[in-house]
């Protein structure tokens, strides 16, 4: 198993431990509510920048630790990770800084459903989600999306991403407003 594996099960793991959830240590469902706000404005926010290539922006969204951690899938069926902050930032603000000009007119649409919360406690949450970005054609990629947020004074920062995209079955753009989940998850071939 790759360091870059272990620690996110390790990070898992670490929370895992912590309390079973909001409701244990006193939160009502109003502060709840306002904790589920936060953290998705702070993801839809690190989404935003990242396309306006706005660095400090995006940068302000992430725990800057070295617990920190990033994962994805290519096109060619490997896959990316950074662990730490010096390690995101090195690969994602870099590309921000190699690439600075904003995707205006070309961001894509994302869409983000079947959101599923689990918190730690008051100040870390678990998050999954189904993904669907559209392309420059205007279609769709599906991806399943992993969040971990911690609170930091105050403040729903991104500890930890984790995207898995499917890149051969698109999705037409007038499909997409029909799928409330997609029936075959699992497509893969020569599975473990």
């Amino acid at each position: 198993m790759s360091t870059a594996w272990l620690l996110f099960v390790f990070t898992l793991t670490l929370f895992a431990g912590c309390s079973s959830g909001a409701e244990d240590k006193g939160q009502t469902g109003k502060t709840l509510q306002a904790d589920k706000d936060s953290i998705m404005a702070t993801i839809e926010k690190e989404t935003r920048s990242f396309f306006a290539r706005d660095y400090e922006s995006w940068k302000s969204t992430y725990v800057h630790e070295d617990y920190a951690f990033q994962a994805w899938s290519n096109r060619d069926g490997t896959f990316d990770a950074s662990v730490g902050w010096p390690g995101i930032d090195n690969s994602v603000g870099r590309y921000i800084h190699d690439n600075p000009e904003p995707q205006t007119g070309t961001n894509p649409i994302v869409e983000r459903r079947r959101i599923t919360f689990k918190f730690y406690g008051k100040d870390a949450c678990y998050l999954t989600w189904d993904q669907y970005n559209s392309n420059k054609d205007g279609n769709f990629r599906h991806s399943k999306e992993v969040r971990v947020m911690e609170k930091q004074n105050g403040q729903w920062k991104i500890v930890c991403v984790a995207a898995f995209w499917d890149y051969v079955n698109i999705i037409p753009a007038n499909q997409l407003k029909d799928i409330q989940s997609l029936d075959k998850e699992n497509r893969g071939t020569n599975k473990l």
